[in-house]
């Protein structure tokens, strides 16, 4: 099988994937207003409270500007605004900078941003793409080993980074088997696994959204072989995606793709309607 293997231990990341470019610019900007202004680094620090080494960094473009020392700065330097109007991308690229996927990850999730047409069988958990804020954080909480509070932050942050394709123009069509097994499977306790079953009926609603649950009843059963998911990125082939315990595989091999495509197709077949995997889920809900 042609395709991609990483190992998921390997968790390093590429610090060159946070933007730095804009913390240059608006260093940049600071230094010529400073200068301008005819104030030394320690004299601007005084004035606006900050040391003379974060003045430094900062006008090397080192630290991410706060907003606060945006605001002062414009004012105290003349700057007419300019500082001001850069806050906003500011808090953009800080935001940006804290989706960090991990290196076995990344592959994946950079075609994910350019899908057109997702299928995804879940047999283990909720798709990341459906989970609510408050499930994701619950899982990586009880990862074991332990995941420490920035990398928590960081994971959390980066998953729902990726549900904005689910409401950008035009979205990816979507379409999702669940196994029974995992909606009932109240992961973070019972009011996280409310809010997760309530977000499940609101995705199956949209247009761009195709869910339907595979019962735990059926004596057939199509996706033995485990959760995969096969993606369309635009203008290109489609490629096929599976996790283990310890690795992420990426296929591009035409044959093994229509393995899973085909498959797919039986899964869909055997599920419940996408009518009655929604009544089954509410159902789900009226028996908490």
């Amino acid at each position: 099988m042609i395709g991609v293997t990483v190992a998921e231990t390997a968790e390093t990341y590429d610090e060159g994937e946070q933007s730095s470019d804009l913390n240059r610019a608006v260093g940049k900007q600071v230094r010529l207003l400073r200068e301008r202004a005819g104030f030394t680094q320690r004299e601007l620090g005084d004035r606006l409270g900050y040391g003379e080494d974060l003045i430094s960094s900062l006008e090397r473009g080192r630290r991410t500007p706060q907003r606060e020392f945006l605001e002062a700065a414009d004012e105290l330097l003349g700057a007419g605004g300019l500082l001001r109007a850069l806050i906003e991308d500011v808090e953009k690229a800080k935001a940006k900078a804290r989706v960090r996927h991990p290196a076995w990850f990344r592959d994946y999730a950079r075609l994910e941003r350019e899908a057109v047409e997702i299928n995804d069988y879940s047999c283990h958990d909720i798709p990341g793409l459906f989970q609510t804020q408050r499930r994701i954080r619950a899982l990586y909480e009880m990862r074991k080993p332990l995941l420490d509070e920035e990398t928590i932050e960081q994971r959390v942050a980066s998953r729902l980074a990726r549900q904005e394709i689910l409401t950008r123009w035009p979205p990816p069509m979507i379409s999702s088997v669940i196994d029974e097994s995992v909606l009932r499977r109240p992961l973070g306790g019972p009011e996280v696994h409310k809010d997760q079953l309530e977000q499940l009926i609101r995705l199956g609603g949209l247009r761009s959204a195709e869910l339907q649950v595979m019962p735990t009843e059926r004596t057939e059963h199509a996706g033995m072989g485990g959760a995969f998911i096969l993606l369309t990125p635009k203008g290109k082939r489609q490629v096929g995606y599976t996790e283990s315990q310890d690795s992420a595989h990426l296929s591009t091999d035409a044959e093994a793709v229509r393995i899973l495509a085909a498959r797919y197709g039986s899964i869909r077949a055997q599920a419940l309607t996408m009518q009655e995997s929604l009544e089954l889920i509410k159902s789900m809900l009226g028996e908490r």
